[in-house]
C-alpha cells in the first residue's frame, strides 16, 4: 500500500501540480482511513481496500465522529478518499462504487468579517511603534500589509514573491496561486511605495533572484512569521480575533465588490478555481447591506 499511496501523492504533485501542503493533507487522510482497516485486518492489501463497501466507509466515519474530528475535517478527508479512488479507477483499472454513495457531512461555510478601513490605517503607526528599533523591519512588516490588502494576496503569495517581480514599481503582477495557475493582479502606488521604502532599507540587498520578504537573520519569511506581524497589530491596537492576514486579502475582495466590481472579475483577482468561492463575499455584502436597511430603513420596523 505504501508504494500506492506513494504513486497516488507523486500524480497530484507532478501531475495536478499541487502544493507540498496540500498533497500531504490528502496523504493523510488516505492513511487515516488505511489505519481504521488495518485495526481489524494487518495484512490488508490493495484489493481489500479497492473492495470496500459502504459499511468500511461509514464506519470509518463513525470513528471520526468518536474521535470528535470537525465535519469540516471529515469533509475534507472524505473528498481526498473519493479522489483515490477515482484515480484507482483511472489508472490501476480498479472500480469501487461504494465510495460514491456515501454523503459527506454538512460543513456550514463561515464567513469572514471584513476589517475596518481605519484599523488598516492605523496598523502603519502601530508597526512603527512595534518595531521602533528596526526600521526596516517596519518597512518589511508594512509592506507585507499594504501588499496583501492592496492586491488580495494570499500569505503564500505575497512571499513567494522575488526582488525582481516588484523592481520598476510595476504596475501589476504576476501571481502563482494554488495549483500552479498564473493571474495577473495590479499593484497601486500605495503599494509600489511600500515596498520601494522597505527595499531601500533591507540591509540583506536586493539581489533580483533572492525572496522579497526576509527574516531578521536574511531568511525567506515564513508563514507564521508573516502571521505573527498581523497577530502583534491585533493585539497592540485591540482589534477583534478575526483580524487575520485572510481577513486583509477578505477586505480587498469585499471592498472591490462593495465598489461595482463583477464576480468573474473578483475570481481572476483573487485566484478562486470556482465561482462559489468568490460567491461567498455576495453574501458579506448582502448582509451588511441588510443591516444598514434595518438600522436606517423607515420602514425597516413595521409589520407589513
Amino acid at each position: 500500500m505504501n508504494e500506492i499511496i506513494a504513486e497516488f501523492v507523486d500524480y497530484l504533485l507532478n501531475t495536478k501540480n499541487y502544493s507540498t501542503h496540500t498533497a500531504t493533507a490528502y496523504e493523510t487522510d488516505i492513511r487515516d482511513f488505511i489505519h481504521f482497516f488495518t485495526r481489524f485486518d494487518d495484512g490488508i492489501k490493495l484489493n481489500d481496500v479497492a473492495c470496500a463497501d459502504t459499511f468500511a466507509f461509514r464506519g470509518w466515519l463513525a470513528d471520526r465522529a468518536k474521535r470528535e474530528l470537525t465535519h469540516k475535517s471529515t469533509a475534507r478527508a472524505l473528498s481526498s478518499l473519493r479522489t483515490f479512488y477515482k484515480w484507482l479507477s483511472r489508472y490501476k483499472n480498479i472500480q469501487n462504487d461504494a465510495i460514491g454513495l456515501i454523503s459527506s457531512p454538512k460543513v456550514e461555510r463561515k464567513l469572514s468579517k471584513a476589517i475596518e478601513p481605519t484599523d488598516i490605517s492605523d496598523m502603519h503607526g502601530a508597526i512603527r511603534a512595534i518595531d521602533n528599533n528596526e526600521p526596516w523591519v517596519a518597512a518589511r512588516d508594512w509592506a507585507l500589509v499594504v501588499l496583501i490588502f492592496g492586491c488580495g494576496l494570499r500569505i503564500s503569495e505575497a512571499l513567494s514573491l522575488k526582488n525582481r517581480d516588484v523592481m520598476n514599481t510595476p504596475d501589476s503582477l504576476r501571481i502563482v496561486g494554488k495549483g500552479n495557475k498564473e493571474r495577473i493582479v495590479p499593484v497601486l502606488p500605495a503599494v509600489n511605495t511600500a515596498i520601494k521604502k522597505y527595499m531601500e532599507l533591507n540591509p540583506f540587498g536586493v539581489r533580483d533572484i533572492d525572496p522579497l520578504f526576509r527574516s531578521v537573520r536574511g531568511l525567506p519569511m515564513s508563514p507564521r512569521m508573516a502571521e505573527k506581524v498581523v497577530e502583534n497589530l491585533r493585539h497592540y491596537l485591540q482589534l477583534p480575533d478575526y483580524v487575520t492576514p485572510h481577513a486583509l486579502r477578505h477586505t480587498f475582495a469585499t471592498a472591490l465588490l462593495a465598489g461595482g466590481a463583477d464576480l468573474r472579475s473578483l475570481q481572476e483577482l483573487l485566484g478562486h478555481a470556482s465561482l462559489s468561492t468568490t460567491q461567498l463575499y455576495t453574501k458579506v455584502n448582502m448582509t451588511e447591506i441588510m443591516d444598514a436597511y434595518k438600522h436606517a430603513h423607515p420602514m425597516a420596523d413595521t409589520d407589513d
